[in-house]
């Protein structure tokens, strides 16, 4: 019999201190990940490099190769986790609310805040504004991530086979965004006003985009910016 030059790779992987082996590599991701998103969080994007990540998250380097090919799919990963826990939470209380519309929606919207709310450095990532093209095609992919959930969601409320499916993603991106933006200039302190009051008006807004026009067209409500506009008789 001959035996392989390599027997370690005909082995099981082997299990240290009761940890198996995807367990252990599982954990040293989320601990570059999370790493990852302290440094950006505190300095900004030249703060994160292979280096400070791996020394923040007491890692040898060769682990970081395991995982990433390099600084910016590292982040791109990073991005990607975060959005998909935001979008998990936000799936999780529409499910948990009352089944009509007007709760469905102030729930996606109180928790979408509160989930950038619950870690400040969330925002970091999701929000501002940033100059290296990773982090900035990061930020777009969870955009169109977000817009392309809410658009699904639209569409189970409100089915409608003659709905434009472009229109819808159009509609929902050009929503996404905007309520980003307004998060993020919310955190920074450039609007004095409560979570309360700005869920409300995401809310409000989102409403408008999901429920079915109304005869006569459009119907203004309480605290829209734009009511409409006069007709004659």
């Amino acid at each position: 019999m001959v035996k392989s030059p390599h027997p370690e790779a005909d082995a099981a992987p082997r299990a240290y201190g009761g940890v198996a082996a995807d367990e252990r590599r599982s954990r040293r991701r989320a601990a570059l990940l999370d790493a990852a998103l302290d440094l950006l969080a505190e300095d900004g994007a030249p703060a994160v490099t292979k280096r400070a990540v791996c020394a923040r998250a007491r890692l040898n380097d060769r682990y970081f190769y395991d995982l990433f090919a390099d600084r910016d799919a590292l982040l791109a990963a990073l991005a990607e986790e975060l959005t998909a826990q935001g979008i998990a939470a936000v799936v999780t209380a529409t499910h948990a609310a009352a089944a009509d519309i007007h709760s469905q929606v102030h729930a996606a919207a109180d928790a979408a805040l509160g989930f950038l709310v619950a870690d400040p450095r969330r925002h970091a990532l999701l929000l501002d504004a940033h100059s290296t093209a990773a982090l900035q095609t990061a930020r777009l992919a969870t955009q169109h991530a977000i817009a392309d959930a809410m658009a699904a969601v639209g569409r189970e409320l409100r089915p409608d086979p003659d709905h434009d499916p472009l229109d819808a993603a159009m509609s929902a991106y050009a929503l996404v965004s905007g309520a980003l933006e307004l998060v993020a200039a919310w955190m920074r302190g450039e609007f004095d006003t409560t979570r309360d009051q700005l869920t409300d008006l995401i809310a409000r807004q989102l409403l408008q985009a999901a429920e079915p026009p109304r005869s006569g067209g459009f119907v203004s409500r309480p605290g829209d910016p734009f009511p409409p506009a006069a007709t004659e008789d």
